[in-house]
């Protein structure tokens, strides 16, 4: 049954519940429509705690009153015993093989790690972008369960302004260089002295994980694999002090001549599969074109529609490839917690959790 026909909301467990994207799951699920939090789960040493004492809360919301005094389980498949559907937030040096445990015991796990991203039959998945790639996970021999997965941050904001540009003119090559929320690094994140009067040029493997997964979210699906985009994409990286939204400066080279006012249509009319469903978590519209000269900007942009949908400005001809602009998303929102949200929803009303 499809979440909107569900007289009673699905029970999910978030593992590593206490980091910063975990506590952006349990600030967006507290309220959700279709889900239920019945399982908190993070490293042994916060088992059997409280959860507001577990966590050193960095939300500017304070922890919802329903998961305040839930006690923290270990990171293990009995913790999210009736779950049907488990979040994971786990860091990378851990989440490869616990999502695998959990996943084989019959568990659908969507994950924000970057540890099965380009295995063959894992989605990775924007699910304004490429909705039809679900069907991987139909091939995954996982023991009934699956994994599903959240892109990069930086890449999901890249990706949602690419795909309504490859639709109506194609696509050859992309340029990007980012500037990057402290927020994206986690707890405790980059060291204040590190950061302030600074930029600093490095954050390690984003580049590399910005162009290989842009290959593979904007690829075809061709049965049980993905063919990957032909297009060249060049990023460079940057930490910025901005504490959430990571701002991307874009130049693209397309398929075909466009004009600036087609570019601004293929944007500004575009909508994906979770808006024509009406997704809980669907931004409407998923991109905000803004005419301001200096927009978009972090601080008064990054939280349009609740902080799932990206906003595109500064539209100017690129004397090097054809087009450049600017692109911003929320990344621990669209960029993390509430982009797997989504994944999620169009999970369920794929039935996949059938």
């Amino acid at each position: 049954m499809s979440g909107k026909g569900r007289t009673k909301r699905i029970p999910v467990a978030v593992m590593g519940a206490t980091g910063s994207v975990g506590q952006r799951f349990v600030s967006l699920l507290a309220d959700h429509p279709w889900f239920e939090v019945t399982a908190l789960t993070a490293s042994q040493r916060s088992a059997g705690r409280p959860y507001q004492e577990a966590v050193d809360w960095i939300q500017s919301s304070p922890i919802p009153s329903a998961m305040a005094e839930t006690s923290m389980l270990p990171t293990d498949p009995g913790s999210a015993r009736g779950a049907a559907l488990v979040f994971s937030a786990l860091d990378s040096a851990v989440a490869g093989p616990v999502e695998e445990e959990f996943a084989r015991a019959g568990l659908v796990v969507v994950s924000n790690s970057k540890n099965h991203r380009m295995d063959p039959h894992v989605p990775l998945l924007v699910p304004e972008v490429n909705p039809d790639h679900l069907e991987l996970a139909r091939h995954q021999e996982l023991g009934g369960g699956a994994i599903l997965t959240n892109p990069n941050c930086s890449t999901i904001g890249l990706v949602l302004a690419l795909r309504p540009l490859e639709e109506r003119f194609g696509l050859e090559a992309v340029s990007v260089v980012t500037l990057q929320a402290l927020s994206g690094a986690g707890v405790p994140g980059v060291a204040g002295m590190r950061v302030v009067d600074n930029v600093i040029p490095f954050i390690d493997e984003e580049e590399e994980k910005m162009e290989r997964e842009t290959h593979k979210i904007l690829g075809r699906l061709a049965g049980d694999r993905i063919e990957p985009h032909g297009v060249r994409v060049s990023a460079q990286c940057n930490r910025v002090a901005v504490i959430d939204g990571h701002t991307e400066c874009v130049s693209v080279k397309l398929g075909r001549k466009a004009t600036a006012e087609e570019l601004r249509a293929a944007w500004t009319e575009f909508e994906g599969e979770p808006q024509r469903l009406g997704l809980p978590s669907a931004p409407r519209p998923p991109i905000r074109y803004l005419d301001a000269p200096d927009a978009p900007q972090p601080r008064l942009h990054r939280d349009l529609a609740g902080g799932m949908a990206a906003s595109v400005g500064r539209l100017r001809p690129c004397e090097v490839l054809d087009w450049k602009f600017v692109t911003l998303s929320h990344n621990t929102v669209r960029g993390a917690a509430g982009g797997a949200i989504l994944v999620a929803e169009l999970a369920v009303e794929k039935g996949l959790l059938s």
